[in-house]
């Protein structure tokens, strides 16, 4: 079983970098799930990305801390199973934090889970407590299972891998935009990767026009953040889980260049 994770995809950049890819390349894999809270614009999602992108061959749509940047998300994210927020927010928020999903084929489900970290992060709850929590109730529907862990700290993401080693098939760090050199399959047969980076402008800061954010740490005044355009990359991670086990079997970085 293969899956590929798309990283933050930031801004129009972003999503035609995934238009382009998955154009030629969907058919490869039997699960697409790509990060998509920085998608409108850098910030948030509208209803026509969150289209555009299950129209392109995503399976499903995780975000994290910039969920609810563009307000219209609360019109539709309780009538979008395929699209989640952490499942860590308190209970009474709306939206889930797991989806599961069919195969391109039909013939197998995937579980996604969305949580978020908490060291340097919003006040979310526990997210190793969540996991524990979560898992029974995907595992009771399937033994594939991918985590998308959004947090800032890679101690807390590392850490996360090893909780989840040997239960889920995949965890993949998210959030931070830059790519780390650690793709590894973890002793107990957990896909692991620190952050598989973003999927937009890397002449920029993280995603951001270069100038903005020089502007901002020389003057320490507001500033109104753009999405640059140069140098186009999508980033991820492709993943391959074992038919039997939902184990991984490898996990291998990917970036295109646009």
């Amino acid at each position: 079983m293969k899956i590929l994770f798309i990283g933050d995809i930031v801004g129009n950049p972003g999503r035609a970098a995934v238009t382009k890819f998955l154009e030629t390349h969907r058919d490869e894999y039997d699960f697409i799930v790509a990060n998509g809270e920085n998608a409108a614009g850098g910030k948030g999602l509208t209803f026509e990305i969150v289209d555009q992108l299950l129209g392109s061959g995503v399976s499903a749509i995780t975000t994290g801390n910039h969920v609810w940047d563009n307000k219209e998300i609360f019109n539709f994210i309780e009538t979008t199973p395929q699209l989640i927020r952490p499942a860590n927010y308190p209970t009474e928020v709306t939206g889930s934090g797991v989806t599961i999903v069919p195969s391109s084929s039909g013939q197998a489900q995937l579980g996604v889970i969305n949580l978020a970290g908490q060291i340097f992060m919003s006040p979310y709850t526990n997210p190793f407590h969540a996991l524990n929590a979560i898992l029974p109730e995907v595992k009771a529907e399937t033994p594939y299972i991918l985590l998308d862990f959004h947090a800032e700290a890679t101690s807390e993401k590392i850490a996360m891998g090893w909780h989840a080693d040997g239960r889920v098939g995949a965890v993949v760090g998210t959030h931070t935009h830059v790519p780390t050199a650690d793709a590894r399959v973890l002793p107990q047969g957990t896909a692991y990767i620190t952050d598989v980076g973003m999927t937009g402008p890397y002449d920029s800061v993280i995603g951001t026009r270069v100038d903005l954010v020089l502007e901002r740490f020389l003057t320490m005044m507001p500033t109104r953040f753009v999405v640059a355009k140069g140098n186009v990359k999508l980033c991820g991670a492709e993943i391959e889980l074992d038919d039997k086990t939902g184990l991984a079997v490898s996990i291998v970085p990917l970036q295109v260049q646009y």
